[in-house]
């Protein structure tokens, strides 16, 4: 039995263009794609601050120690839609308990509609990327969290916590203890109470 010419024609077309699209990745050509545009942002913020509506977003989506990474900034007005044209101070600040050192990344303009921000962080931690800027003679101020790198899970508020609770655990152990053994020497015959 032949199949029909028209389910081998059928076959062959899907065929041929199962090959045309290989090409293309997330719905963009492959060869337009490089290190800083294929990744995802390792967060997405919008809010709005005073007049404007504002986006931040943090590149690569896992920034690692000694490895580039970089903030794009948009901000546009709520009523007119315009987006913000002045100069974008960024700054960065570890986010510890005790530590109030602020070191200042760079000053940007707008470039296509947004400000970009590159950075290279030595150590793995958690951080407070600031960015400010000034507009209708108001200052504005947007802070954003970014960690780079795997930090400890528990930080010192975390062990201090965990060793207090084991302190509390090791006496709450040797205390039963006592209890029982002089509940047992007073329960034996002939012990003098």
């Amino acid at each position: 039995m032949k199949p029909p010419r028209q389910l081998l024609i059928f076959i062959v077309t899907v065929l041929i263009s199962a090959q045309a699209v290989s090409h293309h990745v997330l719905g963009r050509p492959a060869y337009s794609l490089n290190e800083n545009s294929n990744t995802p942002p390792s967060m997405n913020i919008e809010t709005q601050i005073g007049n404007y509506f504002v986006t931040a977003m943090v590149f690569p989506a896992f920034p690692k120690p000694n490895e580039a990474g970089r903030v794009h900034f948009y901000a546009t007005h709520l009523d007119s839609g315009e987006p913000l044209n002045t100069d974008v101070i960024f700054r960065v600040k570890d986010n510890g308990w005790f530590s109030n050192h602020e070191e200042k990344l760079g000053a940007q303009v707008l470039d296509d509609s947004v400000y970009r921000q590159g950075f290279i962080f030595q150590q793995q931690g958690d951080y407070i990327i600031t960015a400010e800027f000034v507009a209708d003679n108001q200052p504005y101020t947007i802070d954003f969290p970014m960690t780079v790198g795997n930090p400890a899970p528990v930080g010192p508020l975390g062990i201090a916590i965990t060793i207090i609770v084991f302190i509390l655990m090791a006496v709450s152990i040797v205390q039963r203890k006592r209890l029982i053994r002089a509940r047992i020497q007073n329960a034996r015959p002939g012990t003098d109470k």
